[in-house]
């Protein structure tokens, strides 16, 4: 070598810079203007793409998921909503454990599990009520991970709760009108001093509400107070203030419990008629069995935080995974010996 020539300089070592893994672009030989890159990002490297990292532990994950049998999310386009991925902990707590999920457009799909399976906890993820600690939710294609309940609701995302949340003391017409309020185009300034506008706004919700009250069952009790109607009632009344904020999507959190007998065959009357008429894309927690069985188009099982099954009714039923789940190990065995699995 030339005593004039200066030797090449040698790229950066990781290890005296680990926070920064360094691929030099457009050429195998480093120069003094080579651009690094973070190790994340997909670069160039000898004419062939090098996947990121993420995009890897992605590809390991689905490998497992289909490895143990539960189906991966269709396409975006076929679907509603898809979540991916999700999880979510508490402190040391994972109470939902990367779970992949995806409602079809106008089906009715149910989540189904023992208590304390992660199923209200997912959906208070889906609604914005819990941030996920990671993964994405994406509804109509759009990202809303993260975002408030209350944009989440005007995205068309509507749902009801476990335990009924009704204004008490307001009549069951107002409680409808309520949901209307992410629609509701009139401010606070005009409010007070009730311009025709507004008016005219309120006029067109209370007939809609009016409206949505006949459709539940409930056109004749209107006027009545919250805390007055019967259980099965007030749970229809959750679902037509739902029905209000005009959803694409309706989440229903165990819509029949607590309900006798008659009440659950009442409502799940009314589920039909949600199913069949209004075309509606419904997501829906609940433990009787033959309410699942009879108005789902699929089923999907979680436990401990992890899905464990997903298909037609009809296949989930008879899930050995899924009768453990509820059952207990010894009970599936015992049924095995009298030949009844």
């Amino acid at each position: 070598m030339d005593q004039h020539e200066h030797p090449r300089r040698q790229p950066p070592s990781e290890s005296r810079r680990p926070a920064l893994r360094v691929r030099y672009l457009r050429s195998d030989h480093p120069r003094r203007h080579a651009l690094p890159t973070r190790g994340d990002d997909p670069v160039e490297t000898r004419g062939r793409r090098v996947a990121p990292r993420r995009a890897r532990r992605t590809a390991v994950r689905r490998t497992a998921r289909r490895s143990r049998g539960v189906s991966e999310p269709t396409a975006v386009e076929d679907n509603v909503l898809v979540a991916e991925d999700i999880r979510k902990e508490f402190g040391g707590l994972v109470a939902v454990n990367n779970v992949s999920f995806a409602v079809p457009r106008g089906k009715v799909v149910s989540l189904i599990g023992p208590n304390g399976a992660g199923k209200t906890t997912f959906f208070n993820m889906l609604t914005g009520v819990y941030k996920p600690t990671a993964g994405r939710i994406m509804f109509l294609g759009t990202d809303v991970t993260g975002k408030p309940p209350h944009a989440i609701t005007a995205l068309g995302i509507g749902r009801t709760f476990q335990n009924i949340r009704l204004f008490q003391n307001m009549s069951a017409q107002e409680n409808v009108m309520v949901g209307m309020h992410a629609r509701m185009k009139a401010n606070l300034f005009n409010s007070i001093l009730r311009t025709p506008g507004v008016r005219k706004e309120e006029q067109q919700a209370r007939e809609r509400a009016n409206e949505l009250l006949d459709y539940s069952g409930l056109g004749r009790k209107g006027g009545e107070t919250a805390r007055n109607l019967p259980y099965g009632d007030q749970r229809r009344l959750e679902v037509a203030r739902a029905l209000a904020t005009e959803p694409q999507l309706l989440l229903l959190d165990e819509p029949t419990a607590g309900m006798n007998p008659q009440e659950s065959a009442e409502f799940t009357a009314f589920l039909y008629k949600l199913r069949d008429e209004q075309a509606l894309t419904v997501l829906m927690i609940e433990h009787d069995m033959r309410v699942v069985m009879g108005v789902s188009d699929r089923v999907s099982v979680l436990d401990y935080g992890e899905k464990i099954a997903e298909g037609e009714p009809k296949d989930v039923q008879k899930n050995e995974r899924v009768i453990e789940a509820y059952l207990g190990k010894a009970a599936v065995e015992d049924m095995k010996r009298q030949g009844l699995s």
